[in-house]
């Protein structure tokens, strides 16, 4: 028997939600196992269900989507969480990335997108779409790369720490660290998520390899 994927909608408008759920609700692999409306609800269903997939909205009651994401993740670290925004501001943008979420999507993504987010992030993928990863360009300048660098920012986009990074290029922990703080310098970067953005939006690492 194949293994259903449980989703957990977070979304406070009825109509969206009625939405999501005609779309994944026609889908033989997908399984809806609560629907909450607010924040609170939210992280209690999961707390609850333990979903393999979230779909959160950004703009809820009670709790905002970032409040809902951080208490999530901080308690369940391997959380998989696919934010749903009406807004496209690179700092929401931004802010649900840092906060852990593998997906982003607009609320006038296609019922195809939903889908395609959903079966990527079900593998431990990022998904974002090409105009999210446009509207955060302005945040990353271009640069030039060593080829270890432009190795060990592959790396960080994968989500790999130091002595993974280490181990994976047969290098010392510590030059790993000077070759990361090298290329947060050089791309701009103030963290790890911007490096990562960075990366993907030069299509140095592809969604499907990150």
């Amino acid at each position: 028997m194949t293994k259903l994927t449980r989703i957990l909608l977070v979304e406070d408008h009825f109509l969206a939600r009625m939405a999501l759920t005609s779309v994944l609700s026609m889908q033989p692999g997908l399984q809806i196992v609560g629907q909450a409306v607010d924040g609170e609800q939210g992280i209690a269903m999961y707390r609850e269900f333990l979903p393999d997939i979230v779909l959160l909205d950004l703009r809820l009651p009670r709790m905002s989507g970032f409040e809902v994401l951080a208490t999530i993740r901080k308690e369940f670290p391997h959380a998989r969480c696919i934010v749903l925004s009406s807004y496209q501001g690179s700092e929401d943008i931004y802010r649900a990335l840092r906060g852990g979420a593998l997906g982003y999507l607009t609320k006038d993504a296609s019922g195809d997108e939903v889908l395609n987010a959903i079966q990527a992030v079900g593998r431990d993928l990022r998904y974002i779409p090409s105009a999210v990863l446009n509207r955060l360009a302005e945040r990353i300048p271009a640069t030039d790369l060593t080829p270890r660098e432009a190795e060990v920012l592959t790396c960080i986009t994968r989500g790999r720490s130091n002595r993974e990074i280490a181990e994976e290029l047969g290098i010392a922990e510590k030059t790993v660290r000077i070759h990361v703080s090298a290329v947060l310098d050089k791309v701009g970067a103030r963290d790890r998520t911007q490096a990562t953005i960075f990366a993907l939006q030069r299509g140095l690492v592809h969604l499907d390899e990150a």
